[in-house]
């Protein structure tokens, strides 16, 4: 049995030495290959990394062109990655790498994917928790999809599992809904995610945003939907609005006050044409994208190539 183990680095030279000590200590016993992938990082990540493994090792350094984004570079190592089982995990250690073998023990007893589930998130502030946990209920909402709670990309799949992920065409992808989404046997198991010792987060704001984006387009219409809805009840409120100028300048012999009113209105129907507008521009942009069809990545001359090309 061989397993895979995807560790996307982006910036990381203060920790990466450490990430890849502590995985080959934690997986001594398992027969495995490590698959780092260079998310177009401008330090030393990928240097130090060559120059840590050893030649004739099945561990590898997949690096791309230029940076694009944590769930390409996912990708990248699930389109190389030639174990029974694959394991995807950051490589911050803030996730324990500890809990991988935890997650073998599910894989051997029948579980197809095995995922990590945060009980307790240390180091991480106020806002960035409610916002998350916001999210990912918001999700669970929105989409028939049943995508667990507080639950990232750190999990163990199995290679039937992988393979229908390698096989789905989309460019906008989002990993945490894609995984459950193909079914087979899942469960979860809790953990308490650690703080980072070392380096900065990758997830600013902006890219939170856009990975929250990404998932709620790529798994719900309920946005258009609700778009729609708004714009009925606009327009129905609207109407009666006119009828009672109606009623009221000629049934009641009275003017029609109320300018400030009439503004309003005009304001109110105006934000909602342009969120409705919004709203479909980021469903067309993103079919733009998919009908483009360029490759999902692009790795560097001197990085090993995938088996199948995207």
């Amino acid at each position: 049995m061989l397993l895979s183990v995807i560790i996307p680095m982006l910036n990381e030279e203060e920790i990466c030495l450490r990430t890849y000590e502590t995985l080959e200590k934690v997986l001594k016993d398992v027969e495995h290959e490590l698959l780092f992938v260079d998310d177009g990082s401008t330090d030393r990540t990928r240097e130090l990394l060559l120059g840590a493994i050893p030649e004739g090792s099945a561990n590898r350094v997949i690096s791309f062109s230029r940076n694009f984004g944590h769930q390409a570079a996912f990708s990248a190592g699930l389109d190389q990655a030639k174990g029974d089982a694959v394991a995807i995990i950051d490589g911050d250690l803030q996730d324990p790498p500890e809990l991988i073998l935890d997650m073998l023990a599910k894989w051997r007893e029948g579980w197809q994917v095995v995922y990590g589930q945060r009980r307790a998130r240390a180091g991480e502030g106020l806002f960035k928790k409610l916002t998350a946990a916001g999210f990912y209920r918001s999700l669970r909402l929105f989409t028939s999809v049943d995508i667990p709670v507080d639950t990232g990309d750190f999990r163990l799949m199995d290679r039937v599992v992988v393979d229908v992920l390698k096989s789905l065409p989309e460019r906008s992808r989002f990993l945490r809904g894609l995984v459950p989404w193909v079914g087979f046997r899942q469960t979860g198991i809790l953990y308490d995610r650690a703080e980072r010792t070392a380096g900065e987060t990758k997830y600013p704001l902006k890219k939170m945003l856009k990975l929250a984006g990404d998932g709620i387009a790529s798994f719900s219409s309920l946005p258009l939907r609700l778009s729609l809805w708004i714009g009925l009840v606009a327009a129905g409120l609207g109407g009666l609005l006119a009828v009672w100028a109606v009623v009221s300048k000629f049934a009641l012999d009275g003017t029609v006050p109320g300018w400030t009113s009439l503004l309003i209105a005009v304001v109110f129907l105006g934000g909602v044409q342009l969120i409705t507008i919004g709203v479909m521009g980021e469903y067309v942009g993103r079919i733009y994208d998919e009908v483009k069809q360029r490759p999902l990545y692009v790795l560097r001359k001197d990085s090993p190539a995938p088996e199948e090309k995207r």
